[in-house]
């Protein structure tokens, strides 16, 4: 493996031109004004302070822009994350303090530790067993836990809580305690939020801006909320009403922070880490993959656990926050026309020059106002449509995604998503445990075979044909016999039995061992076993085998040449 395949950023950056550079800067210049309100909301949402978030915005980013291969991914805080990073430190210390900060960065540093060990070792499948309705309502769910535990900055109330039930409990207790000013605050930034995504955009084109500025404009509406409150806190000297505001955040440039090394720390946050480090990962892909798509690039999904991996460990090393790529930011780097991954580089530029001389402003800023920045962004994560739209096309899928939904919400994220992945490898297990197979015969004047129960097909009453649906491995095997027996005992006449293997892709050992019993159990029975169209990978490692040496039949390149030679009928009639 050469170097650039470890190094992307070998492999675009000698090409790279003043017109790339331009459009990278542009796209930067953007998602910087985007990012600064999001890194501020996702570190109050952590239970972080807000610095912690601007800290996880900018060496990730330039590390992820030598390790990544997606051209157009924005990588930094997320809410879903930020969310299990709140869940996950919970049990450890109370929010904001130094052991609380101390375990975001360890569980920064572990995610990337695993994350770039799973590249390493080219594990990118995995994510694979997180299927898209376990993902879907894990989302939805924490959309939904991250928008409730909010309101509490909107209504300006204390309430506590680490799932929708506690959280709504506490709401409600606190309510006649609402603090009017930041009700006022955080009412209109949200009220302003939720206008202007359904109604800015078509506002600015009827105005004639061009649909791909409107929609960018659109997308950085956020900015224009904190600082029009900003200055409205600072004018009226909000903090002496009551309203809670970021606060002093220091000024300058993140420095080198070591994770502890306390084991019994490590241990009791790995299984929150991989968690995260999963999650985040399979969300990075899907949004790198889609954007990727667009432009008939492609990205490498191993390499993206190093590329991820590499930029959590340089947030966790400088203080921040654990990472992955985002949706709405990639979606704005994209459209503003971002060529390379230096967009990220330049944008960490940005955000490191905030961080050294906006932070005076920055302190002025309500709470509120971030609390409805993240509702109104995790509001595009529910997709409770998306329920009716599985349980219609298939139950089992729907019982694994309202668990997962059901047990984020009323338990734990750690719980849900557990759950869905538990429950996701199950029903796998089932439902090829039992492999579809039918008999089949062939279509009357052609080559083509087809379901006996869904065609008018011709049959042999002494040969039966029976296709095999799905590759054959130990969950399926014992089932795979018990078809086979029970075909012989209902057809006196049978002398011969053809498996038809279009779709087996794979015959493990416990497999082998039960296509060897089965042939056993044919002879001894007077029925000759054959297989047809078995794939050339397959049939390489079955050469050599007890099945093939002592097969009762014949292996056949089609079923319509098994047909031929078992029932003599040669013509296509």
């Amino acid at each position: 493996m050469n170097l650039k395949h470890y190094l992307p950023v070998l492999q675009w950056a000698p090409k790279y031109s003043r017109d790339q550079a331009t459009s990278d800067l542009v796209a930067a210049v953007i998602v910087t004004v985007m990012l600064i309100p999001q890194s501020l909301a996702y570190a109050l949402l952590a239970g972080l302070p807000a610095q912690v978030g601007l800290y996880a915005s900018i060496l990730p980013l330039v590390v992820y822009a030598v390790f990544g291969t997606s051209r157009t991914l924005s990588v930094g805080p997320v809410a879903v994350v930020s969310l299990m990073t709140a869940a996950a430190l919970a049990p450890l210390a109370d929010m904001g303090t130094p052991e609380y900060i101390a375990g975001a960065v360890l569980i920064a540093v572990m995610s990337g530790l695993m994350l770039t060990v799973m590249g390493i070792l080219r594990l990118g499948f995995l994510a694979n067993f997180l299927s898209h309705p376990v993902i879907s309502g894990f989302i939805t769910a924490s959309g939904i836990v991250i928008a409730a535990s909010q309101l509490k900055h909107v209504f300006g109330i204390q309430s506590s809580g680490h799932n929708l039930w506690e959280i709504a409990g506490s709401l409600l207790a606190s309510l006649p305690d609402t603090n009017v000013p930041t009700l006022l605050v955080g009412g209109s930034a949200l009220a302003f939020l939720l206008w202007s995504r359904q109604f800015l955009k078509p506002l600015l084109v009827r105005l004639g801006l061009a649909n791909r500025s409107a929609d960018i404009i659109t997308k950085t509406a956020p900015i224009l909320a904190v600082v029009v409150t900003t200055l409205i806190a600072w004018w009226l000297n909000l903090d002496e009403k009551g309203v809670r505001l970021v606060g002093e955040v220091p000024a300058g440039l993140p420095s080198f922070t070591m994770p502890t090394l306390d084991m019994a720390i490590w241990s009791q946050l790995a299984v929150s880490a991989l968690l995260i480090s999963v999650v985040g990962f399979v969300e990075s892909v899907s949004v790198g993959q889609t954007l990727a798509a667009k432009r008939r690039q492609r990205i490498d999904p191993d390499q993206e656990l190093i590329g991820l991996g590499t930029a959590n460990l340089g947030s966790g090393l400088s203080g921040g926050m654990p990472v992955t790529g985002g949706f709405s930011r990639s979606v704005v780097n994209f459209d503003a026309g971002a060529e390379t991954p230096a967009a990220g580089a330049y944008t960490a530029v940005g955000i490191a020059l905030a961080t050294l001389f906006l932070t005076p402003a920055i302190a002025w800023l309500p709470q509120a106002t971030l609390a409805a920045t993240i509702i109104v962004a995790v509001a595009t994560l529910i997709d409770l449509p998306a329920l009716g739209r599985t349980f219609r096309y298939s139950r089992t899928d729907f019982g694994a995604m309202l668990a997962t939904i059901v047990l984020t919400l009323v338990h734990s994220v750690e719980a849900g998503i557990i759950a869905g992945v538990a429950l996701s490898i199950g029903l796998f297990l089932y439902r090829t445990s039992r492999p579809h197979s039918a008999v089949v015969g062939r279509v009357p004047g052609t080559e083509h075979f087809r379901n006996i129960l869904r065609h008018d097909v011709e049959l042999c009453p002494k040969v039966t044909f029976l296709r095999v649906d799905e590759s054959l491995y130990f969950a399926n095997a014992r089932f795979l016999e018990e078809r086979v027996m029970d075909l012989v005992t209902r057809e006196p006449e049978l002398t011969d039995l053809v498996l038809v293997c279009p779709a087996v892709n794979l015959v493990d050992a416990s497999a082998l061992e039960s296509l060897e019993a089965i042939n056993e159990r044919l002879t001894d029975a007077g029925v000759r076993l054959h297989l047809s169209e078995v794939k050339g990978p397959v049939m390489d490692r079955l050469k050599g085998t007890e099945l093939i040496r002592h097969l009762g039949g014949n292996v056949y390149l089609s079923t319509y040449e098994a047909w031929q030679s078992l029932t003599g009928r040669t013509a296509l009639e």
